[in-house]
C-alpha cells in the first residue's frame, strides 16, 4: 500500500477496547494536518473522509479543502485522520498482530462507526485540541463527524453534514451485505496476502457503482452509440473501476470497513434517535443530494427536523451519492453560508 504524502502516524500506546470489548494493542492513527492552530485555538477545522478514501482532502476534495479554498490553510488549522480499519495508515486488517507477529487478516476485532470516533478523539487529545470549529464530513464521513460530536459535545462548534443520516438504513445495510458476498465468492478472501480476495473486491465495487451513481449519468456517459452486441462501454466502466479499487485497497479492510457502515446508529445506548439529536445544540448544516440513491434526501431532512439548529439545503446532481465529493461550486456556496452564520455569531 502506497500511503499518502505528509501522512504522519500517532502511535497509543494504550490498549484500545472497541465498543464490543475487543483489544487492539500499538494502535496508529495515519493522519494529515494542515496550517497551524491560531493564538486562541479556535480555528479548527475536522474533516472526516469516505469509505475508500484517505485522509489527505486537499486531494480528494480540491476546492473545498486547501490553498485557494474556503477552508484554508492559511486560515484554519485542518485535521483528518484515516479510519480506523482503513489501509491507508491506520491500524487495519493488514496490520500485524502484536499478540501473534502475523497480520490481523480477517480476524481483525469487528468495529463500529463509535470506534472510530473514538480513535479520531484519541488523536485530537495527542494534537491538543480542545476546540473544534467546524466538523465537516460527507457519507460515511458524516456518520463519523456525528458520533463524534456525541462522544465530546462541549468540543465541537459546529456540523458541516453532507449525504448523511442518523443510522444506517435497511437499503443500505443490504447493499453492503451484496458486496460482502461478492468478495466472499473469491475463495482467497481469507488468506493472508497483500492481494487476498481482490477479485472479489472488484465485483463488490461494481455493485456499489450501481448505487453511487444515477440512471442518467450512465445514460450520458456510457451509453455506446453504434449497435454492438458485447464489449458494452458500461460493461468496461464498471470493470476499470474494480481494477482501479482493488489496485489501491485491501479486501479484507472494505469487508471489514462495510460491516463498520452497518453498526451506525446514533440512538445505541443513548435512548430515541430524535431526543439523541434534540441534543445536539450547535448550528448544523445538512445537504441532500437530489438524486442520490444510496442516502436519500429523506434522510437529511429527517436530521434537519430534529435537530434544533439545523439548515437543510438540496443539490443537484447527475452524480448521485458521489455528488458530496463532486458538487464543489454548489457545495461552496453553502458552505460560505455556513461560514457567515458562524462568524455572525461570534
Amino acid at each position: 500500500m502506497i500511503y499518502p504524502a505528509g501522512l504522519k502516524i500517532y502511535s497509543h500506546s494504550n490498549v484500545f477496547k472497541t465498543e464490543k470489548g475487543k483489544p487492539l494493542q500499538d494502535l496508529q492513527i495515519g493522519y494529515h494536518c494542515f496550517g497551524k492552530l491560531n493564538a486562541a485555538k479556535d480555528n479548527v477545522v475536522w474533516v472526516f473522509h469516505a469509505l475508500t478514501a484517505n485522509s489527505d482532502p486537499t486531494v480528494w476534495w480540491k476546492g473545498i479543502i486547501g490553498e485557494g479554498s474556503l477552508i484554508d490553510p492559511e486560515e484554519y488549522f485542518i485535521v483528518c485522520a484515516n479510519v480506523l480499519g482503513s489501509c491507508y495508515g491506520s491500524t487495519n486488517p493488514r496490520s500485524v498482530n502484536p499478540a501473534t507477529g502475523r497480520e490481523y487478516g480477517i480476524g481483525f476485532p469487528e468495529f463500529t462507526v463509535r470506534d472510530v470516533s473514538r480513535v479520531h478523539h484519541l488523536l485530537r487529545l495527542h494534537l491538543g485540541i480542545e476546540r473544534i470549529q467546524i466538523c465537516i464530513g460527507g457519507s460515511f464521513g458524516g456518520h463519523q463527524a456525528q458520533e463524534f460530536t456525541l462522544l465530546e459535545p462541549k468540543t465541537v462548534d459546529s456540523l458541516f453534514l453532507l449525504a448523511t443520516s442518523a443510522k444506517e438504513t435497511a437499503w443500505s445495510i443490504a447493499i453492503h451485505e451484496a458486496q460482502r458476498m461478492a468478495i466472499e465468492t473469491d475463495l482467497s478472501w481469507k488468506e493472508n496476502r497483500k492481494d487476498a480476495g481482490a477479485q472479489g473486491l472488484k465485483t463488490a465495487r461494481a455493485l456499489g457503482l450501481i448505487s453511487y451513481r444515477t440512471f442518467r449519468k450512465y445514460r450520458e456517459e456510457q451509453s455506446d452509440r453504434d449497435e454492438r452486441t458485447e464489449d458494452f462501454k458500461a460493461a468496461s466502466y464498471v470493470r476499470y473501476q474494480g481494477e482501479k479499487l482493488a489496485g489501491r485497497f485491501h479486501a479484507q479492510c472494505y469487508w471489514h470497513l462495510s460491516k463498520c457502515l452497518d453498526s451506525h446508529h446514533i440512538g445505541r445506548d443513548r435512548g430515541n434517535i430524535r431526543s439523541v439529536l434534540n441534543s445536539i445544540h450547535i448550528p448544523v448544516t445538512i445537504i441532500g443530494i437530489e438524486s442520490d440513491l444510496l442516502i436519500p434526501m429523506s434522510e437529511q431532512k429527517f436530521l434537519a427536523k430534529h435537530l434544533p439548529d439545523a439548515t437543510y439545503h438540496e443539490i443537484e446532481s447527475d452524480y448521485g451519492h458521489d455528488g458530496f465529493l463532486t458538487e464543489v461550486k454548489q457545495i461552496n456556496a453553502i458552505l460560505q453560508k455556513h461560514l457567515q452564520k458562524l462568524y455572525s455569531c461570534v
